[in-house]
Parts: C-alpha cells; structure tokens; sequence
C-alpha cells in the first residue's frame, strides 16, 4: 500500500462496503413479510402493495443510473450519504402512511432512491476504481456475497419485530437502524473526489460512453438476462411468504425459507464471483439461468411441504444474486471502470423493469385469477430464455480509437 496511497485497502473496501449492502439488502428483502399484515389491517388489495414495490423496483433503477453517474463523479461516499437518509425518511413514511398514493410514494420513490444509492452500482462503482482486475470479480463476490447474509441475518429479524411489536413499530425500528450506513460511508471516501487530490482522468464522456455500450450487442444482451434476474426474484422474494399461507403453511416457514435463500445465496454469490475469475463469465450466466428453470420446474411438481420449501429455498439461494458478481465484472472487463457504476446502474433498470412485472404481475394476476400459477410459468420461461440469450456475449475489452472516442 506504501506505493500506491491513493488507492483504499482491500480490506477497508469490502467490510465497509459488504456491511452497507448487508443492510440495505438485508431490509429490503424481507418486505414480502409485510404484505399479509399491512393489507389486513389497511383493507388493501394484494395489488396495491404488489404496486408499491413495482414502482420501488423501477425507481431503484432509474435513479440507479442518476447515482451511478453521481458516484462516479463525485464519488460514492456523498451519494452513500444521501440513500441513507432517504431510507430512513422512507421506511418511516411506509410505517405511517394512511392512503394507498402516500405509501406508494413513501415505499416506492423514496425507498427505491435510497436503494438506489445503497446498494450494488455504488459499491462497485469504488470496488471497481479501488481493487485490481484480477480481485475484482472475487470481490463483487463477496460485496454480492453480503447483500445475501443481510437477508439470512435481518429476515427472521424483521419477522420477530412484525410479531413483538407491530408492523408499524418494526418499521420505524429499521428507519432508525438503516441510518447506520452513515458512520460506515466514512470508510467508502476515495482519494480524487473532494480531497484535494486530482481526479481520475476521463478519456470518455458520459455520452460517448453510454452510446458505445448501447451499440454493443453483448451489452443488450446481459441488460435482457438480468431482466429476468430482477422477474424472477423480486416475484419469489415478495410473494413466495403469501403463497405458501395460501398454501396452509405457517408464516415461520416463509420466514425460515427468506432466510435459507439467504444464506446459501451466501455461498452462491461468493463461488460465482470466484469462478468469474477463471471461467467465462457468459457460460456462469446462462448455468445459472438455466438452473433456476429447472428448480421452479421441480418445486412445482413436487407435494409442497416445509422440506420441499426449504429445499427449494437453498437452491434458488446458491443461484439468487449470483448473476451479479458476472454481470458487472463483465461489464467492467467490457468497457473498463471510468463508468463503470453509471453502465451498471443502466443494466440495473433492466433488472428493475423485470422485477416491476414479476412483483406486479403477481398482485395482479393473484387477483384475478386467484392463484400464483400463471407468473410462476412464466419465471420457468423467461430462465430459459435467459440461459440462451448469454451464450453469444463476448467479453473481451472493446477496441476504441486511441483518441478514446466510442468504437
């Protein structure tokens, strides 16, 4: 480190970085257990919370690609700062919220920006400036690897303050405990961005480099893969608790079976990132893919039990966000890391849109069809078609001019 003081330790990257994404992740992916209780005692259709989550997803991505472009200019520790304090802002107006608009927007915009500025595209922004290329796809593993223990650790944290204290309650307890992540963006601060050091030289444009990634075709086609990434697991994730009390089983199964996904996603994120290292990171993709097809496929055909749901839940863990670590490292190997968050937060809105129609479609067709059958076809489809369309991609840095202008 003595040769080079401009680049942050290894170590002080990913513990502060892999505990925000512990926590923001963490609380985010036990809102499936609010749906029963809040729409109970509201009067509100499985709809309208299926709604307010949509548009969290979709605002997390387009205001993704805004937090992106922020921390790459200005880096992540002011961008860190303001997703925490919308957090909190957002999950204390979810708590208090009296009309189905004014819980859209709290849990929606507001929580969707605050993830926005929490979770994957900034942290990978600094892991990308700040670790060398041949750590870099092991240690988006373990920044993913964390996002996943968040979720096996404030899961059942989250169930057991639902059953103290309230949903209300718990809500505002996790408003005041996500305000954590600002003490830990302190840790996130790059040398280059407001500290008296010169930035890092750009030889492209924001512009320039947004055209060129949308005119390569490998880039279209992990954007569409990890669309269906975000279908599948938010859909999973937000309504997999409701369909197994449909489906006569306890609320503590839906609850150990969140936090199963959890842990071995724990394990899954942290292989793929590994394996990134020395496989192609296109043949990891569609595996994964391909894997979730046939999981889906088997849990539906099976007699649902605890067993068969807890099975199902360490499967679909170890192949949960392990599509991240390969995407981004992808990516970064693609176009480099100049802008590198702004590019993910891009490929992210297409994770978002998918999650959008996997979270919404559920509500919606549950609704009107009174069962969760036709989304699930449709999740064992889109793997599919995921594992196919990652083949072609080509992971080789692009060839530019060397005035740096988009090739």
């Amino acid at each position: 480190m003595h040769n080079d003081l401009r680049r942050l330790s290894i170590t002080q990257v990913l513990l502060c970085g892999a505990a925000i994404v512990t926590l923001s992740m963490g609380i985010r992916h036990g809102f499936g257990l609010w749906l029963q209780p809040i729409t109970q005692e509201m009067g509100w259709t499985r709809q309208t919370f299926s709604f307010a989550i949509a548009v969290q997803n979709i605002a997390w991505g387009v205001f993704g690609i805004f937090a992106g472009m922020a921390a790459d200019r200005v880096g992540a520790f002011r961008v860190l700062m303001g997703g925490a304090v919308l957090y909190a802002l957002g999950l204390a107006g979810m708590a208090l919220a009296p009309t189905p608009l004014l819980f859209t927007l709290a849990t929606g915009v507001l929580i969707g920006a605050a993830q926005a500025g929490t979770t994957y595209a900034v942290i990978y922004g600094v892991i990308g400036r700040q670790i060398p290329a041949e750590r870099r796809s092991w240690a988006m593993g373990v920044a993913a690897a964390a996002g996943s223990f968040g979720q096996f650790l404030m899961v059942p944290v989250e169930g057991q303050l639902i059953a103290a204290f309230g949903w209300h309650q718990a809500l505002l307890f996790l408003a005041a405990a996500v305000l954590v992540i600002l003490p830990l963006a302190l840790g996130l601060r790059e040398p280059g961005f407001g500290q008296g050091v010169a930035r890092p030289v750009r030889d492209q444009t924001i512009g320039q480099a947004f055209a060129e990634a949308f005119r390569y075709p490998s880039f279209q086609l992990l954007m569409a893969g990890y669309f269906v990434c975000g279908f599948q697991v938010v859909f999973i994730g937000v309504h997999m608790p409701s369909y197994l009390r449909d489906k006569g089983l306890s609320p503590q199964v839906a609850s150990y079976a969140l936090a199963l996904i959890g842990l071995f996603n724990v394990f899954g994120t942290y292989i793929a990132g590994s394996l990134g290292q020395r496989l192609a990171k296109r043949k990891i993709l569609s595996f994964i893919y391909a894997s979730r097809a046939v999981a889906i496929t088997v849990f539906l055909l099976v007699p649902l039990s605890p067993v068969s749901v807890y099975l199902f839940s360490a499967v679909m863990g170890l192949l949960w966000l392990s599509t991240v670590p390969p995407t981004n490292a992808a990516i970064a190997g693609i176009f480099g890391v100049q802008h590198l968050s702004m590019l993910s937060g891009f490929v992210f809105l297409s994770h978002q849109v998918g999650s959008f129609l996997g979270v919404w479609l559920g509500g919606l067709l549950y609704d009107r069809t009174g069962s969760y059958d036709i989304v699930w076809y449709l999740a064992i489809a889109l793997g599919v078609f995921a594992a196919l369309i990652n083949v072609p991609v080509r992971e080789t840095p692009i060839r530019r001019a060397p005035a740096g202008a988009a090739a």
